[in-house]
């Protein structure tokens, strides 16, 4: 049953950057009202689910998480702009690669030896996605949309990281959590939506409020709460292999959808990408503590 639920979660979230692209908003205003919209419905069901009275603490935390989340969110759709909703979802999922080296930095969790000679791979895949300068590659600008691919992918693995730990020893429903997180994203949404200069598009739209609803209650509501509910209840190696389906869909969704032409080395970037990520989850991003350790 969490297998089904996280699979189901998955296909969901894969839609996200299609709803994004055909909402052809500022990055900045979809990436606000992804999380605005969201908002009502987590509190009804957070009442519902009576989940209320969680420490301040992991309050705050799960909050911070979201802010993590805003600036994920806001990259991502820079780089959907810039280079379209496949190639920009491939690189976000470099976070099952960055988890690994940011838990190394933050808890000193060391990474594997797998996870150090693939990440120089797996930077040759993003290279090769950015186009290197190549006229036949895809993309508005190639070469800020594989930089903003790779910044969300950082950003995103912060958040599950941080979020975690909102969540770590508690036995309650993933609603409450996911609600703390998604105020954060919305308030920071707003902040970086002002200073990005974009308020002016603010003012909602038909039909681009409408793919906007669908992203926030599909992906943001539905596919994340299926998704935070299953994933504490498998296996560490089957969830990352799962996670992988995201940017495979993502990408035949764009190519079905918008017939984005990628050019052959770009393809070759996909493949060596999507490659180095199911070579990390398979063998695992840090090395397990030893006994005679803290």
């Amino acid at each position: 049953m969490s297998r089904a639920a996280a699979l189901t979660g998955i296909v969901v979230i894969s839609f996200s950057a299609i709803w994004v692209r055909l909402a052809e908003l500022a990055p900045a205003a979809s990436a606000f009202y992804r999380t605005l919209y969201a908002l009502p419905v987590l509190w009804v069901a957070d009442r519902l689910a009576g989940t209320a009275g969680r420490p301040r603490r992991l309050r705050w935390m799960a909050a911070a998480a979201g802010a993590l989340l805003a600036v994920d969110l806001n990259l991502w759709h820079r780089s959907i702009e810039w280079i379209g909703a496949g190639l920009a979802t491939v690189l976000a999922n470099l976070q099952v690669v960055f988890v690994g080296l940011v838990a190394w930095i933050l808890y000193r969790e060391r990474p594997t030896r797998t996870t150090l000679v693939t990440v120089p791979v797996v930077l040759v895949g993003v290279a090769l996605i950015s186009g290197l300068g190549r006229e036949d590659a895809f993309g508005a600008n190639p070469i800020a949309g594989a930089v903003a691919g790779v910044g969300a992918a950082l950003t995103y693995a912060g958040f599950l990281l941080v979020f975690r730990h909102a969540m770590r020893g508690r036995s309650e429903r993933s609603v409450g959590p996911l609600l703390d997180a998604t105020a954060g994203a919305t308030a920071a949404n707003l902040i970086l939506l002002l200073a990005a200069g974009e308020a002016g598009s603010l003012a909602p739209t038909w039909p681009a409020h409408g793919w906007l609803v669908v992203l926030a209650l599909g992906s943001q509501v539905v596919g994340w709460l299926l998704i935070a509910h299953a994933l504490p209840r498998l296996a560490g190696l089957e969830t990352a292999v799962l996670l992988l389906v995201q940017p495979g869909l993502t990408v035949l969704w764009s190519q079905l959808l918008f017939d984005e032409p990628l050019a052959a080395a770009q393809w070759t970037g996909v493949a060596i990408v999507l490659g180095g990520i199911l070579l990390v989850a398979a063998r695992g991003t840090v090395e397990p503590a030893r006994e005679n350790e803290p």
